[in-house]
């Protein structure tokens, strides 16, 4: 079983750097409002902001334009780091905040590469840095600027404070919160088409922050709410080709209801395995975004169902905190911005799906 790809936990205990940092090691959206209740009144007032329109920033406010760098795993199927760019930006001209943007772009597995963009970041002394934390090599590369206090750190697709920074968080965390859209949306649709019952598979991202969120939380969730059996798990560093072999893998040697994947590009390489066995409607994949390609999978009937980010929000959260920050209102600006999901399923009406896409994509809709 798994003769090419599956990978168990415990081989990772061995990987060094590519050892996901564990789940322990953060806080949960819930728990931090817990340990920190003042943050609820902050995020509702923050979130206000972020659904309204852009009020412009009083013109004597700003000396210089603002210099953000973006440095992102941005080279895949899913668009949305690119759709965060660009409402981001757009939310910052509607608001007047001049600004400039260096963006960088690479694979998920490029992490060298990455480390090499940050150094050359940090040298360009930038008032904002916006970067994402998956594996360990990032949590130390975050921590070196953290303990410097400047370029102030937005760090996009993590909602879960990390453990050991509490007292010196970075200046805002921002996206949607992986394991709300796993278990409150895909996890419950799940359990009511099986009927809690029968085989599954996983098809990971890379080790780490958002396998662990996306899947190992489903995994946890099936565990406790159903009699779904796990019978595969596979690493497919988000690559389409190796996401195709993990499953033509699993359908040629179990009879699974459904295999969960937990990206976009995960999702295509699942649906090619699918369409080249005849399997194509007759076992279940998922999404994880709701961007452009996975709703026209919707539309086509190719994909069953996938938790959809209104995506745009978490480009409009970051310009909304930079236009606090410059107006010396920080305190208003919350320590989680994590924005709202919704369920696509397949036969989805059409104007449904347009008036979603009209709200998610609200800046970035022509890209």
């Amino acid at each position: 079983m798994g003769r090419i790809f599956l990978i168990l936990s415990s081989i990772y205990l061995l990987l060094g750097n590519a050892l996901p940092v564990s789940a322990l090691d953060y806080i949960a959206v819930q728990e931090y409002h817990l340990l920190h209740p003042e943050q609820i009144a902050i995020t509702k007032q923050f979130n206000t902001i972020v659904q309204q329109a852009g009020v412009p920033l009083a013109k004597d406010i700003q000396k210089k334009p603002v210099r953000i760098v973006f440095i992102y795993p941005g080279k895949q199927v899913s668009d949305y780091w690119r759709r965060s760019v660009t409402s981001f930006a757009r939310r910052m001209d509607e608001i007047g905040i001049r600004y400039e943007i260096i963006e960088h772009f690479t694979k998920v597995s490029e992490l060298r590469l990455q480390e090499r963009q940050l150094q050359s970041a940090i040298a360009q002394d930038p008032d904002y840095l916006v970067y994402t934390l998956d594996v360990m090599r990032h949590k130390k590369l975050i921590e070196r600027i953290i303990s410097k206090g400047r370029p102030k750190l937005i760090l996009q697709n993590i909602t879960t404070p990390i453990r050991d920074w509490e007292g010196k968080q970075p200046f805002l965390y921002v996206g949607f919160d992986h394991a709300t859209g796993t278990t409150e949306f895909l996890a419950k649709q799940l359990l009511q088409r099986t009927g809690g019952n029968g085989e599954y598979a996983m098809l990971y991202f890379t080790p780490g922050y958002v396998s662990t969120m996306r899947g190992d939380t489903l995994i946890h969730h099936l565990q406790e709410h159903s009699n779904h059996r796990l019978v595969a798990s596979y690493y497919t560093d988000g690559q389409r080709a190796k996401s195709k072999a993990a499953a033509l893998e699993i359908i040629k040697e179990h009879d699974v209801k459904f295999i969960y994947t937990c990206a976009t590009d995960t999702a295509f390489g699942v649906i090619d395995a699918l369409r080249e066995t005849g399997k194509l409607g007759k076992i279940m994949v998922n999404g994880w975004g709701g961007g452009s390609k996975e709703l026209s999978a919707i539309s086509n009937g190719e994909m069953d169902l996938t938790v959809m980010r209104m995506n745009d929000d978490n480009g409009v959260a970051m310009a909304e905190a930079v236009r606090l920050d410059l107006e010396q209102k920080s305190n208003r600006i919350p320590t989680i911005y994590s924005g709202d999901f919704t369920l696509i399923e397949k036969g989805i009406t059409e104007d449904a799906l347009r008036r979603l896409k009209a709200r998610a994509f609200r800046y970035s809709g022509k890209e």
